[in-house]
This record gives C-alpha cells, structure tokens and sequence, in this order.
C-alpha cells in the first residue's frame, strides 16, 4: 500500500474540513492507496501528466487534487473547499505549482 505523502498545507487544510469531509476523504485515499479508483474523480490534465481531483460531497463541496501515478506514494498536491462551479483559477495554479515542485525534487534524488 502506498503512503500518502501531503505537500504545502494540505494537511492543515484538511483538517479543518469538517468531519463528514474529513472522513469521506480517508475513504476515498484509502481506495488510491490499495490502487482502485475513487468514487468520483476526475483528471486534470491541465496542472500535470496524471494528476486527478477528488471530489467530495459532504454538504458542501471540498476537492483533493492528487497525483498517484509514482510507485513510492501518492502525493497530496492541494487541498480545498469548492464554492463555485468552475475550479477557482489560483487552486489551479497552486496545485500546477506543485506538481512542478515535486517533479524538480523527484529528478534530484
């Protein structure tokens, strides 16, 4: 089983989901993690080559974008609560951002 390795904030901001959110999200990493898919996701090709969005719907909407495509541990990019329809362009960025970190820090070691 892969580990889940959470980058920037992520984890912080998780845990200020609230429980329900908090809990569904286990369960959905928990599935990448024994390399089945989540119950709704979808990729995102526009922040890198493998990265998805989980979507989790606990009253409110939350988004876990991941990237699970390396064999040592799936990787939390970004975490956050989704208020409208279209992501919101700076989650965009911050995930795309990095993604790109994570790729420099593979190659160096």
């Amino acid at each position: 089983m892969k580990p889940v390795e959470w980058l920037g904030n992520s984890r912080r901001v998780i845990q200020e989901f609230p429980a329900e959110a908090r809990q569904r999200t286990g369960v959905e990493l928990f599935a990448v993690q024994l390399g089945e898919n989540p119950s709704d996701w979808k990729p995102m090709p526009t922040i890198g080559l493998g990265v998805n969005e989980l979507r989790i719907h606990a009253g409110n909407e939350y988004r876990v974008i991941y990237l699970a495509r390396f064999p040592e541990a799936i990787y939390v990019l970004h975490v956050f609560g989704k208020k409208t329809r279209q992501t919101p362009k700076q989650d965009i960025e911050l995930a795309a951002r990095r993604y790109r970190e994570l790729l420099t820090r593979r190659k160096g070691k």
